[in-house]
């Protein structure tokens, strides 16, 4: 029930932030391996890139992906999550009664890992469905997949089994690292707000204030490891399925941070955090109020 429970609750916040993770992409692969002034921008800040999108790709073109982001968040959310409630059920997180900070970031970090490798595949179709876009505001590579199903048989005909997984040596850095970054402090946090007593102990407010607390560290630790991620699942392969532009994860690094800076690892850090931080709280709140009902429940 811990898995499901937590699938819920991702898919819940997802509803509210996929526009703003289909912005978020499109920001990432704008002047990629470019240096600065070199590209044309179509985006020139999150509300900016919102209107272009709207206004050009319509409105369903701010929620392109939504089918594989429920299915990603459902399993790898439910993965991750559920995995964490397990660990912290079981009294692990906890020293002498207290929240342990160390034992909360490996408990994260080792759960990030699982629900990485279980989502990587939708995550993949969902990056290639999030760029594609109208020639006139397209960034990054462009595949022709019209949809989730289309996308995962294409891949898997073309690339094997093996090709669907490709990508992944980004997606477990960037959510292990995310993972780790969020439920330590979002456990540290709620039992900080619980101990000032500014709330009380069972309300809802207590998750609320730990999920915004928890989305700033989580967006500032994970944005370069995420733009990392967005290239190599986006990025052309050849025949082979070995990437045209990048070798792996440090290729990328290296390769992003040499032609565009420091600020080219924290390209769209704006959009970052209008759909990391709400879906941080929101998925966090909804997951924190989900377990309180089921035990209400039992």
């Amino acid at each position: 029930m811990d898995f499901v429970l937590s699938g819920a609750a991702a898919c819940g916040a997802c509803l509210f932030t996929n526009p703003l993770e289909v912005v978020k992409t499109r920001m990432q692969l704008q002047g990629e391996l470019q240096s600065r002034g070199s590209y044309q921008v179509y985006y020139r800040n999150v509300f900016h890139a919102f209107y272009t999108i709207g206004k050009v790709d319509g409105l369903a073109g701010l929620q392109k992906g939504l089918a594989p982001g429920l299915v990603y968040q459902f399993f790898m959310n439910g993965v991750r999550l559920g995995s964490y409630a397990i660990i912290e059920s079981s009294g692990y997180i906890h020293t002498n009664g207290r929240v342990s900070a160390a034992k909360t970031t490996l408990a994260g970090a080792v759960a990030g890992v699982v629900g990485a490798v279980m989502g990587s595949p939708v995550y993949l179709v969902k990056t290639h469905l999030q760029s594609q876009s109208t020639s006139s505001i397209a960034v990054g590579h462009q595949y022709k997949h019209q949809g989730m199903i289309h996308a995962l048989a294409a891949i898997y005909r073309e690339h094997g089994i093996l090709g669907l997984w490709r990508g992944s040596s980004a997606a477990v850095p960037r959510v292990s690292v995310g993972s780790a970054a969020q439920l330590s402090t979002f456990s540290s946090s709620k039992e900080l707000v619980i101990d000032l007593e500014v709330f009380p102990k069972d309300s809802w407010l207590v998750a609320l204030t730990a999920g915004m607390i928890s989305s700033v560290v989580v967006v500032l630790a994970m944005t370069p490891f995420d733009v990392v991620s967005t290239r190599l699942y986006n990025q052309p392969v050849d025949h082979l399925g070995k990437g045209q532009l990048y070798k792996g994860f440090a290729d990328c690094f290296s390769k992003t941070l040499r032609k565009e800076g420091l600020m080219g690892l924290y390209k769209g850090l704006g959009a970052s955090y209008f759909r990391l931080g709400p879906h941080t709280i929101l998925s966090l709140f909804f997951w924190d109020e989900l377990r309180k009902l089921y035990q209400q429940f039992r």
